[in-house]
């Protein structure tokens, strides 16, 4: 076969154009830098992510990641489908998360821990959809210039001293970096000779969208029983957890409407009947992880990078992290704009948060088992979850807000996301973060911090203006992704200032 060479050399090639892929692709443009994005699917728009099992609770850095880059306010869904505390009757309990389908109390939440919220911070958790975020990120990615390929899957590829040559069947691509964020059986991390560490599943999931001729006889919202777990979120759309070890899904057979209905009436314990069967599939909750996210010029983000259960919907979040954390570094490193180590941190910064969602993953797994440990431990948790501090914690660890990285410097703000400051004309912090530059913030108008900016060029821009409520700061310094790299309560050192800064831009 004959190989057409595509004589472009990109900066970077992107195998993937889900929402991880696409968010990588702006990021990266948003710098300057030539993206092209292949994706095997001609389609971009599978039935499945746009049934009720394609909605996604996005959680706090994800909104705030959108925000800074203007693109929440081009969500719709979360304006029309309230998350269910925003539904809930007067009086009545308002379910703010869940763990395990054991749900936290809206209400018991205590905020006043979460000091670095302000009145101007977005919420802490929308609903949207994977077909949703995708169209918002195509639109904008092509207004940025990404070259996007449908239809064409990465078969094959190899780096050279200076980048990556890629295979798409009988075409061939010249990239500088190749990215894999082609999910969980990605051909990058295969081909790229990557280690996936991790545990073998405990059950088989199906999503369906199926026709019940008697619904009522099964129980709305989510139903833990003794053989595992069915959710009905609507009449038609039902999702299953069957604790057979994985063994049907690794089957590959063909999920029949005969089968779905033998497990749903077992799960269920009821005699509810299936008349059609239109869309399903399966899924579990193997759980791994790459034990690195580099190999020379190929680097993973998002299911390729790790994959967990769905459970919680936490994955689409964890892999836009990396897509924002990775986006700035990779771009100033074929820039020549990165001080040492910077396209490294990129691992180190994202692999524990990686670690910690799949524990997350799979401590709910160990309460949901049909055995009578796990029952024990359930009751424990849900009487935790009823506590304030316990919905607290839970509430944290769902939505987000306690994400940070372990950053240098004795500052308790370094490594937290930088607080949504609002000046005294009504903009925040965060609509100042739109070009994706690093931000030397000064309250205090100090001509040393002015003097430090400019000797990073357009790496950082330097804003001087007194905030509404600074939370005690004088000075902060916030990488593009939003962190703060440094801060000060009071008079700033200007040294610290100079060696915080030369960590993160050049």
């Amino acid at each position: 076969m004959k190989t057409t060479q595509n004589n472009a050399i990109y900066d970077v090639i992107i195998a993937g154009a889900g929402p991880i892929g696409l968010f990588l692709a702006c990021e990266l443009a948003l710098a300057k830098c030539s993206v092209l994005v292949l994706e095997k699917a001609e389609d971009p728009h599978s039935p499945l992510k746009q049934i009720p099992f394609g909605i996604r609770g996005l959680n706090t850095p994800t909104i705030e990641a959108l925000y800074r880059r203007d693109l929440l306010k081009e969500l719709e869904l979360h304006k029309r489908v309230k998350n269910p505390h925003q539904n809930a009757k007067p009086g009545a309990q308002r379910q703010g998360g869940h763990f395990a389908g054991i749900p936290f109390n809206f209400d018991n939440v205590d905020t006043s821990q979460w000091q670095y919220r302000l009145p101007t911070s977005t919420e802490t958790n929308l609903i949207s959809e994977m077909w949703e975020v995708e169209t918002v990120l195509t639109r904008r990615a092509e207004a940025l210039g990404v070259e996007i390929r449908r239809g064409l899957a990465i078969t094959g590829f190899h780096q050279t001293g200076d980048g990556v040559n890629v295979q798409s069947d009988d075409q061939s691509f010249q990239g500088k970096w190749l990215v894999g964020c082609d999910g969980a059986r990605s051909v990058v991390r295969k081909g790229g000779g990557f280690e996936f560490a991790g545990t073998e599943p405990e059950f088989t999931g199906y999503s369906t969208l199926i026709d019940i001729a008697d619904p009522e006889k099964l129980s709305p919202g989510r139903n833990v029983t003794s053989r595992g777990m069915y959710m009905q979120s609507q009449p038609g759309y039902v999702l299953i957890q069957d604790f057979d070890g994985g063994a049907f899904h690794h089957s590959q057979k063909p999920i029949t409407r005969e089968h779905v209905q033998e497990v749903l009436r077992r799960i269920s314990n009821t005699d509810v009947t299936i008349t059609a069967l239109h869309t399903a599939t399966s899924w579990t909750d193997r759980a791994r992880q790459a034990t690195a996210y580099r190999n020379g010029r190929v680097l993973l983000a998002g299911d390729a990078a790790h994959i967990h259960s769905p459970l919680g919907g936490q994955g689409l979040n964890l892999g836009l992290g990396d897509a924002m954390n990775l986006g700035w570094k990779l771009a100033a490193t074929i820039q020549n704009k990165a001080p040492e180590g910077l396209l490294d941190s990129y691992y180190t910064e994202r692999y524990p948060l990686g670690e910690q969602v799949l524990d997350w993953s799979r401590a709910q797994v160990a309460i949901m088992k049909p055995d009578e440990p796990a029952r024990a431990l359930y009751g424990i948790v849900r009487d935790l979850m009823e506590t304030r501090d316990g919905a607290t914690y839970f509430a944290g660890r769902v939505w987000g807000v306690n994400t940070h990285y372990n950053l240098v410097g004795s500052h308790p703000l370094a490594g937290h996301s930088v607080p949504n400051f609002e000046f005294e004309d009504g903009k925040t912090i965060g609509e100042l973060m739109h070009d994706g530059r690093g931000i030397l913030l000064d309250f205090d108008n100090n001509t040393s911090l002015k003097t430090l900016s400019s000797e990073y060029g357009d790496q950082l821009k330097y804003v001087s203006a007194p905030a509404k409520d600074q939370l005690g700061q004088s000075a902060v310094l916030i990488r593009p992704d939003g962190i703060v790299a440094w801060a000060a309560d009071q008079s700033p050192d200007l040294l610290e200032a100079k060696e915080a800064a030369a960590l993160w831009f050049v």
